[in-house]
């Protein structure tokens, strides 16, 4: 397939805008999170750990990698939080989240990512919009959570133990939560959506925890994350 070229530019405003001439779309326009982990600040992140063995450290990968680290006893915790509560769902605007990420015990682990308020025990939060996998299942579900009720999608999809998988959701700013999962890098599968009755309005940031399911240390390899919401 060859190439389209647009000498002239491209963007996604009218030419009235102040950017409208601009040669480039205008990034104003959503407000945009992308982490490819080619760099790790550990105090861009609230990092809570029930032992100090655990680690957060970039890993040797193509693409960029964080490797979350559990020590080894049974319920041992590590999760990372960013700093700053910086996402709100808001009726009327669009939100938009992918992450790819992959763990070392697909059954015997539980492992949470999405957006949470920030708190210590990412598994069991009282507003937020998230992927989670219990312990003692390789299924996975969607979950959207507000004041501590929430509406959840049960088994929408099975990890394997150190197999990447593509997680997404997409917010219409109207009626529902679609949500996405599978092995492309680049398209997981539309796999349902969830109504919005429990949508938190809230501010919310990027999330993502493993905890161990057995006395073994467990990992969580995190590739990209990546959130938009329209301005």
């Amino acid at each position: 397939m060859g190439t389209t070229n647009f000498p002239n530019g491209l963007t996604n405003n009218n030419s009235e805008n102040a950017l409208g001439s601009m040669t480039q779309l205008d990034p104003t326009t959503l407000h945009t999170y992308f982490n490819d982990f080619d760099i790790y600040h550990g105090n861009e992140w609230v990092v809570t750990e029930t032992q100090a063995g655990a680690t957060q450290a970039l890993t040797d990968a193509d693409g960029g990698v964080l490797l979350l680290t559990n020590s080894a006893a049974d319920d041992d915790l590590v999760a990372l939080q960013k700093v700053g509560e910086s996402f709100t769902f808001t009726a009327g605007k669009k939100a938009y989240f992918k992450a790819r990420f992959k763990v070392s015990d697909a059954t015997h682990s539980d492992v949470v990512i999405g957006l949470q308020i920030t708190d210590t025990t990412p598994l069991a939060v009282s507003n937020g919009v998230y992927f989670i996998k219990p312990d003692g299942a390789a299924t996975m579900n969607f979950v959207v959570a507000a004041s501590n009720t929430a509406t959840t999608a049960s088994a929408i999809a099975t990890l394997a133990n150190d197999t990447y998988v593509t997680v997404a959701f997409y917010y219409d700013g109207v009626n529902y939560v679609n949500y996405y999962v599978g092995t492309d890098t680049l398209n997981p599968t539309y796999e349902g959506r969830s109504v919005v009755t429990n949508l938190p309005t809230t501010e919310l940031t990027v999330s993502f925890a493993i905890q161990n399911g057995e006395a073994a240390a467990k990992t969580m390899s995190v590739d990209y994350i990546f959130v938009a919401k329209e301005r």
